[in-house]
């Protein structure tokens, strides 16, 4: 498949060591990454622009399809991460839950509709047993560069989010947190394992497996995938 797509893995991402003040050149807008053809693989597999806007209203996202592969029989649950603050979370706290699992960044062309509407699926949703966690990440275009408390502030005042974000971490690359290690092992994307962009999603179920895997431009009201594990 590799030989057939219009970009590598290598233009779209970057190690912690391979960013550089210059990493925004490959991108020629802060929303998408760059694209050599009209007909990429990225929009041959279900890449979409354009997201409903009403809330509380799913339908069937065009995502691409997760192949998931769990090496081991850990869950979600094993891993213990730190908070906006730095204080330890044992994932374990959600147990029962089900997790849309989300790296935000506050810079990118996707951040004001994924916040927006990430904020009022939590709303809607989290007396029903939904958790959104987000994970910011400075690994794309560098559009996450603030501290955490100017991303908690951003957050939080701008969008009113009251779902729980965590401390800064590397997606891809060599530092990979190991909450982005399991998580992109039980589910691979076209691309393979990489997390490809900002706000890109994992839907976690009750038992703390990862069940399917959404593409940065994914609406999170798309994802109607949520319904089905709540009540189940």
């Amino acid at each position: 498949m590799a030989s057939s797509m219009a970009f590598s893995a290598a233009t779209f991402f970057t190690t912690t060591q391979a960013r550089t003040a210059n990493s925004n050149s490959f991108f020629p807008s802060p929303s998408i990454p760059f694209i050599k053809s009209s007909k990429s693989a990225f929009f041959q597999n279900g890449f979409s622009f354009n997201s409903s806007n009403l809330p509380g209203f799913f339908v069937k996202p065009r995502s691409f399809s997760v192949n998931a592969r769990a090496a081991t029989e850990k869950t979600i649950y094993d891993f213990t991460v730190k908070d906006i603050d730095r204080k330890d979370v044992p994932l374990s706290k959600f147990k029962g839950k089900v997790l849309l699992i989300v790296n935000v960044a506050s810079r990118c062309g996707l951040t004001s509709s994924n916040y927006s509407e990430l904020a009022r699926l939590y709303e809607k949703y989290k007396n029903k047993g939904l958790e959104v966690l987000a994970f910011p990440c400075n690994q794309f275009g560098m559009q996450e560069p603030g501290s955490n408390q100017e991303i908690k502030k951003f957050a939080c005042t701008r969008f009113k989010a009251e779902f729980p974000i965590f401390d800064k971490v590397d997606v891809n690359g060599p530092f990979t947190a190991p909450v982005y290690q399991f998580l992109k092992s039980s589910a691979g994307g076209f691309l393979g394992d990489l997390v490809k962009w900002n706000f890109e999603k994992f839907l976690v179920d009750k038992n703390g497996k990862v069940v399917e895997r959404y593409p940065p431009t994914t609406s999170p009201f798309q994802i109607e995938d949520i319904q089905r594990l709540l009540a189940a």
